[in-house]
C-alpha cells in the first residue's frame, strides 16, 4: 500500500465492524464447550432409566438413545476438523452451540420417541463440534509458556466432568426432574456462546473450498461402526441383522472413503505426515487412557449397581468426592511436567492407575461405596496424571513436527487424534464390556458345577435358607423355592463380582504392555520449561 489515504467503502457496502475479543474468554468458552460434551453424553447414558420410566420407553428402543446421540457426535467430531480448516472456529461454534441449546431445551417436551431420537441426533451433531476444536484453538491462542497449564485446565475439565455426572443425575432425580438431563445444557450452553463470540476473532475463508465428500464418508462410516460396536453386546453381534447391516454399510462406507482418497485427494489431508513412531505411539496411549478410565467409568459403578443395588445418587457420592482434589492435582501434575517430561509424568501415572486396579481386583461381593474411596484417590491422581502427560506429550509432538506451520498438517494430526480418542474409546468400552460379560458366563459356569442338589454343602445352604424363610412363606415348598432362588441369585452375584475382578486385570496389564511400548517414545527435542523461555 503507498502513503496515499484510503477512501472509505461506501455507506451501502460498509463492513460491520468486528466485535472486541479476547483469547481468554475464547478459551474459556472452547473449555466450557468440551466439558459440557462430555457431560450431555454422561447424563444421557446414566440417566436413561429415569428417561425411560418417565416416558414410558422399553428397554430395548431406549437404548438406541444414548447411541444415536454418540454417532451422531462420531460424525461431526472428525467431520468438524475438515469444516474447521475452511471456516475456523467462531464460525462453527457459534451457530452450533445456538442450536445445541435450542434443542437441549425443548427435548423434554418430545411428544414421543421418533422426535426424542431425531432431537438426540442434532444435539449431537452440535455438540460434536465443541470438544474437537478445544485443544486446537488452545494452542493456537496462549502464549507458550502457559501451553502446559491450558493442558491442565483441559484435563480438569474432561476429567472433572466424567466424575460428577452420575451424582448431578441423581441429585436432579431425587431433587428436580428428570428434564435436567437436557436442561443442564441449556442452562450452560449460552455462556459459552457469549465465550465464544467475545474470544474467537472472525477470520476470512480459506477460499475455494475442497471436496467434503471423502470427509463425510469417513465421518459416516465411522458413525456406523460406532453404533454397531455400541449395540453389538445386546443384540448379539453378527447373530444381529441390524449389526451385521450397520458393520456392512460402515465397512462400504469407509471403502468408498479410500478409493475417494486415491482418485481425488483432499489437498486439506496430508495422511503422509502421521507416518512418524511418536505420533502412532501416542495415539496408542489415547486409546490406553480411554480403557484404563473405565475402570472408574464401567467397572466400580457396575458393581456398585449390581451387587449392592445401589441408586445412582448413592453410586454419584461414592465417585464424585475425587472429583475435587483430582481438580488440584492437574496442577501440581503440570508442574511436574515443566520440571521432568511430558513422558514421565504419563508413565507414573499409568503406573498409579495400574496398582490402584491391582488392589481393587481383590473386589468382593461384600465391598460397598466406602471400600472403593481410599484406593479411588489414587486412580484420581493416576488419572490425573495420565491425561496431563499425555496430552502434554501430544503437543509437544505436534509443535516438534511442525503441525502449526500448516492448515493441512494441522487437520490431519488433530483430526487424526480426535478419531483415536472418539473411536478407540467405543473400542475399548466395547472390549471391556465383553470382557466382563464372558468371564461372569464362565465363573458362572465354573460356580455352578459346584452348587448341585445332592451335594451336602448345597443342601446344608438350602436347608440353612430354607429355615429363615419358612415363617414369612406358605408352606416348606415355597420356602425351599424362595431359598433355591436366593442361592442362584448368590451363585451370580458372585460371578459378576469375580468379572468385575477380571477387567481391573485386564487393565493393569493393559498398562504393562504400554509401558514397555512407551520406551521405543523417542524423547522429545525440547521441554515446556524451554517454551516458557521463549
Amino acid at each position: 500500500m503507498t502513503g496515499s489515504e484510503v477512501k472509505p467503502p461506501p455507506e451501502s457496502h460498509s463492513v460491520p465492524a468486528a466485535p472486541y475479543t479476547n483469547a481468554y474468554f475464547g478459551i474459556a468458552g472452547v473449555f466450557l464447550g468440551a466439558g459440557l460434551a462430555t457431560l450431555n453424553a454422561r447424563l444421557v447414558g446414566v440417566g436413561l432409566a429415569d428417561l425411560r420410566g418417565a416416558k414410558g420407553f422399553g428397554f430395548d428402543e431406549a437404548s438406541w438413545i444414548p447411541t444415536a446421540l454418540n454417532m451422531a457426535l462420531m460424525f461431526s467430531g472428525v467431520f468438524v476438523v475438515f469444516v474447521n480448516s475452511l471456516l475456523g472456529p467462531r464460525r462453527i461454534l457459534l451457530p452450533a452451540a445456538a442450536v445445541f441449546t435450542l434443542v437441549s431445551a425443548i427435548l423434554p417436551f418430545a411428544p414421543g420417541y421418533w422426535p426424542i431420537l431425531l432431537l438426540t441426533v442434532i444435539a449431537g451433531l452440535s455438540s460434536g463440534t465443541f470438544y474437537s476444536l478445544t485443544l486446537t484453538f488452545v494452542l493456537t491462542a496462549l502464549p507458550k509458556r502457559l501451553i502446559i497449564f491450558g493442558i491442565a485446565a483441559y484435563a480438569a475439565d474432561i476429567v472433572f466432568v466424567s466424575n460428577i455426572a452420575t451424582l448431578l443425575e441423581g441429585w436432579y432425580i431425587e431433587h428436580l426432574t428428570w428434564a435436567w438431563i437436557f436442561w443442564t445444557a441449556a442452562a450452560a450452553t449460552p455462556v459459552m456462546f457469549l465465550c465464544i463470540y467475545f474470544g474467537i476473532p472472525r477470520r476470512p475463508s480459506a477460499g475455494p473450498a475442497p471436496s467434503w465428500r471423502g470427509f463425510a464418508y469417513f465421518s459416516a462410516s465411522l458413525a456406523l461402526l460406532y453404533g454397531a460396536l455400541d449395540q453389538g453386546e445386546r443384540l448379539d453381534w453378527l447373530n444381529s441383522g441390524v449389526i451385521a447391516a450397520m458393520l456392512a454399510g460402515g465397512v462400504f462406507l469407509l471403502i468408498a472413503t479410500c478409493f475417494r482418497r486415491l482418485l481425488q485427494p483432499n489437498p486439506t489431508l496430508k495422511l503422509s505426515f502421521l507416518n512418524r513412531k511418536n505420533t502412532i505411539i501416542l495415539a496408542l496411549a489415547i486409546f490406553v487412557f480411554k480403557f484404563v478410565h473405565l475402570s472408574v467409568l464401567v467397572l466400580v459403578p457396575g458393581f456398585l449397581n449390581t451387587i449392592q443395588s445401589y441408586r445412582p445418587l448413592q453410586t454419584g457420592h461414592a465417585l464424585a468426592w475425587v472429583a475435587v482434589p483430582m481438580f488440584a492435582v492437574v496442577w501440581l501434575v503440570a508442574w511436574l511436567a515443566i520440571h521432568t517430561n511430558s513422558r514421565l509424568t504419563l508413565a507414573l501415572g499409568l503406573t498409579l492407575v495400574a496398582a490402584g486396579c491391582w488392589i481393587f481386583s481383590r473386589v468382593d461381593s461384600s465391598w460397598a461405596g466406602n471400600n472403593f474411596e481410599t484406593v479411588e484417590l489414587l486412580l484420581a491422581l493416576g488419572l490425573a496424571g495420565s491425561y496431563v502427560g499425555l496430552v502434554s506429550s501430544i503437543v509437544l509432538e505436534a509443535i516438534e513436527s511442525g503441525v502449526l506451520t500448516s492448515a493441512a498438517y494441522a487437520a490431519t494430526f488433530s483430526g487424526f487424534m480426535h478419531f483415536v480418542r472418539l473411536f478407540g474409546g467405543q473400542i475399548g468400552t466395547s472390549a471391556m464390556n465383553r470382557i466382563v460379560t464372558v468371564r461372569e458366563r464362565f465363573h458362572d459356569n465354573a460356580l455352578g458345577q459346584h452348587v448341585q442338589a445332592g451335594n451336602w454343602l448345597t443342601d446344608e445352604r438350602v436347608r440353612a435358607l430354607s429355615a429363615g424363610l419358612f415363617p414369612s412363606s406358605s408352606g416348606s415348598d415355597e420356602a425351599q423355592s424362595r431359598a433355591i432362588g436366593i442361592l442362584t441369585q448368590q451363585v451370580r452375584g458372585q460371578a459378576y463380582t469375580m468379572a468385575i475382578s477380571d477387567g481391573f486385570i485386564v487393565i493393569c496389564w493393559m498398562v504393562v504392555v504400554y509401558l514397555l511400548l512407551l520406551l521405543f517414545l523417542r524423547p522429545a527435542k525440547f521441554s515446556y520449561r524451554d517454551l516458557g523461555k521463549s
